[in-house]
């Protein structure tokens, strides 16, 4: 398959997915949101080249991690984003709203198809449970709680190869 038929997304997610990853070679259930460069990303930043596009929907596939770490409290407090290449003809794009970088994905994203995972230190935990405990509300316009997740969005992800999933988990 030539590569201009791959899409890169960005897949919110915990350590326990990732551990779900490497047991199944799979990650999602067949109805997973991602992030990706779409239309409506493209035309909300006009101004942006590819590299800042590919930042906005990683860095709103953090965003939502947070969300799946709020569903599971027994996660350790760390973001995680699993970049993937997937035939574009696997996306389902949602809503069309402008400066919308989400995308569904119907089928499981296989352990082949995963470029890279990314992890938030040991050392950002303290900051990530408070942002999950106050997630929703932030969602919800709480410039208190926006506060708080923007804090957590301060710490960088670190990036790791496929290979180092063991090491991750």
């Amino acid at each position: 398959m030539p590569i201009t038929d791959l899409v890169r997304v960005y897949l919110p997610a915990t350590l326990p997915m990732l551990a779900e990853l490497k047991a199944a070679g799979r990650l999602g259930d067949g109805a997973s949101v991602a992030h990706a460069v779409t239309p409506g990303l493209r035309e909300w930043y006009a101004e942006g080249d590819e590299e800042e596009l590919e930042y906005v929907a990683f860095t709103r596939a953090a965003q939502a991690s947070l969300s799946l770490l709020r569903a599971d409290p027994d996660a350790p407090r760390r973001r995680v984003v699993v970049s993937a290449d997937v035939p574009a003809t696997a996306l389902v794009r949602e809503g069309g709203e402008l400066g919308s970088s989400t995308v569904g994905l119907p089928q499981p994203v296989s352990l082949k198809e995963v470029a890279a995972i990314h992890v938030d230190a040991p050392e950002a935990a303290e900051d990530i449970a408070a942002a999950v405990d106050v997630v929703e509300e932030a969602q919800a316009g709480d410039e208190d709680a926006q506060f708080t997740v923007d804090g957590a969005e301060d710490h960088e992800l670190a990036w790791y190869v496929v290979g180092e999933l063991d090491d991750l988990l």
